[in-house]
């Protein structure tokens, strides 16, 4: 049964019988599994960590945890308190008998001591700070958490994107899991019968540790061309986060004569970046509903074309939404611009909006924006939902929307790093002008600025609706004709100009839609709109609203006004 679109935006006020109801879904406690003492340890590799913090001689460190995991967070942080306080004496315990070594005099040896004792007192012992909740996506190092404990150093545990941190140094810990090798080797072999064929071995951050151990297996099995993947922390990599096969490193199409057996499902923006690139993807789950013994060939055609719909919805959108998904991302305020000038270049508006983490009830505030571009990491960025009243899209997809029907090409392909859009453009601004003739340059600068008569402009269709679509480009400077028929530029102001009825509302001679959508559809325009004077709903009303006493007291016993009852 096919859901009909929505033709208003969702009611996102709470009902009033919610309002002291918390929505958060209980977690059985009793459900969650309990490590040991040498679970917690190799699980979270309380060892390494140990001696990285000792070898950066951090002080202040920060423990970001993804939800799941939080139930273990007290335990690792005792175990790393243990670790660095005894690492700490191994340390002092082994000065002092390398000095005895060296052979040393008594008053030598105890003026070393001495000033040593006297250095531990001044330097101040690792202080571990726990991260209750992280401010945009678990997969990403929350920065804006770990300076609010001024941390020197954030630890971050469980999966991750591996998007390179913009200020803090990381220590990645993937919280190792087991994996049941016979059968995933079983479910290879059952895939792969020709051991001659080019196959991939990747696998998720967690299970990564299993890849050489695998590898070596299928070796001695017979296989002659599988490749190891090992983790780099590069999303702009062919393969995302990967090494790749040294006869591909130089051509992307080299890649497609290769399989990728993958262990664990894979985030969708994985996928849709490698259906291009790979020849066949092939999945081994890992959780318990699936065979251990089938894998799953995986097919990105549907979301692709689902992709692509959405870009043809917003190529005559004239209002744009840029959320920050992130502020810990390297170069997150570089693509944040690229975005902005793009927009602009195409003659829309373009309004940007931080909200911590992404969802349904805080962008339909925003019922004028007519579809929302995501600045975060390679994975978060992709907002896979139905719920949203807008449709949500990366700027990879953003330069794509903005493009004219005759010029937009979909080959398939799809990246969700925006690194490698920053690297396109860099290498555009560096081709030298003439590499462009002249028939061309003029053809550029034409479609840049526009025509500047309205009537010659060429109509723009929806051609999800077939409707024509007047201000789809609605941010240019409307020029006006005086009676020597001379042109000139409308007057500059920073007033909002109300116009009659059929034009558009202008702030400082250019076409604003979001101050049309506030004079003509916001039904509240803030403190003082609801008082308008019967004559003319234009204008506001001298009168200013009455001052009254509001409730008092505490939640649980309150007064309203003059009224002594207690509520």
């Amino acid at each position: 049964m096919l859901v009909p679109p929505l033709q208003t935006a969702p009611v996102l006020s709470t009902p009033e019988t919610h309002i002291f109801e918390d929505p958060t879904p209980l977690v059985d406690v009793s459900s969650l599994q309990r490590l040991s003492d040498e679970q917690i340890t190799l699980t979270y590799e309380i060892e390494r960590t140990v001696r990285e913090i000792r070898a950066g001689r951090w002080k202040r460190i920060a423990l970001q945890f993804p939800d799941q995991m939080l139930v273990d967070a007290p335990r690792v942080y005792e175990a790393l308190s243990r670790g660095l306080y005894t690492a700490g004496k191994g340390n002092n315990s082994s000065s002092t008998k390398s000095h005895g070594r060296n052979g040393l005099l008594d008053e030598e040896l105890s003026t070393i001591l001495e000033k040593t004792s006297l250095e531990q007192q001044e330097d101040p012992p690792e202080r571990l700070f726990i991260l209750g909740d992280t401010s945009y996506g678990a997969c990403c190092v929350d920065e804006v958490a770990a300076e609010h404990v001024d941390a020197d150093v954030v630890v971050h545990y469980g999966r991750s994107c591996l998007s390179p941190p913009s200020r803090l140094p990381v220590i990645y810990i993937f919280t190792t899991r087991a994996l049941d090798q016979d059968t995933a080797i079983s479910a290879f072999k059952q895939t792969y019968p020709d051991k001659g064929q080019k196959i991939i071995l990747m696998a998720d951050t967690p299970y990564s540790h299993h890849i050489p151990s695998l590898y070596k297996r299928l070796e001695e099995d017979g296989y002659s061309n599988i490749y190891a993947t090992e983790i780099v922390y590069n999303p702009s990599s062919l393969i995302p986060n990967r090494t790749i096969p040294s006869d591909s490193s130089e051509s992307r199409d080299a890649l497609r004569n290769y399989q990728l057996f993958h262990v664990s499902k894979p985030p969708t923006s994985l996928l849709l970046t490698l259906s291009s690139r790979l020849g066949a993807i092939h999945i081994y789950p890992t959780d318990a509903t699936t065979s251990p013994h089938d894998t799953v060939l995986a097919s990105s055609a549907m979301t692709l074309r689902r992709r692509y719909a959405l870009l043809t919805r917003l190529s005559t959108v004239s209002v744009f939404g840029i959320l920050i998904n992130t502020l810990s991302v390297k170069n997150y305020m570089h693509i944040l611009g690229h975005v902005k000038e793009q927009i602009a270049a195409a003659g829309k508006k373009s309004y940007t909006f931080v909200v911590g983490k992404v969802n349904a009830a805080k962008v339909a505030n925003f019922s004028e924006v007519g579809g929302w571009v995501v600045i975060g990491c390679w994975e978060s960025s992709l907002v896979e939902s139905k719920d949203f009243w807008k449709p949500i899209i990366t700027p990879f997809e953003l330069g794509l929307a903005l493009k004219d029907d005759a010029e937009r090409v979909w080959t398939g392909e799809w990246t969700g790093d925006f690194q490698a859009i920053l690297e396109e453009k860099k290498g555009l601004e560096s081709v030298p002008d003439d590499t462009y003739g002249e028939g061309e340059k003029e053809q550029t600068s034409s479609h840049r600025d526009y025509d500047s008569e309205e009537e010659s402009e060429p109509p723009e269709f929806d051609l999800r609706t077939g409707r024509y679509v007047s201000h789809s480009r609605p941010m240019r400077i409307r020029k006006t004709q005086n009676k020597t028929g001379d042109r000139k530029p409308a007057l500059s102001s920073t007033a909002l100009a109300e116009r009659a009825m059929g034009e558009l509302a202008q702030v400082g001679g250019v076409v604003s839609p979001g101050a049309e959508y506030l004079r003509s559809q916001r039904t509240w325009q803030g403190l003082g709109s609801d008082y308008r004077t019967v004559e003319d709903n234009e204008t506001m009303d001298s009168r200013a609203a009455r001052i009254e006493e509001g409730r008092s007291g505490i939640a649980s016993g309150y007064i309203v006004g003059d009224d002594s009852r207690v509520h």
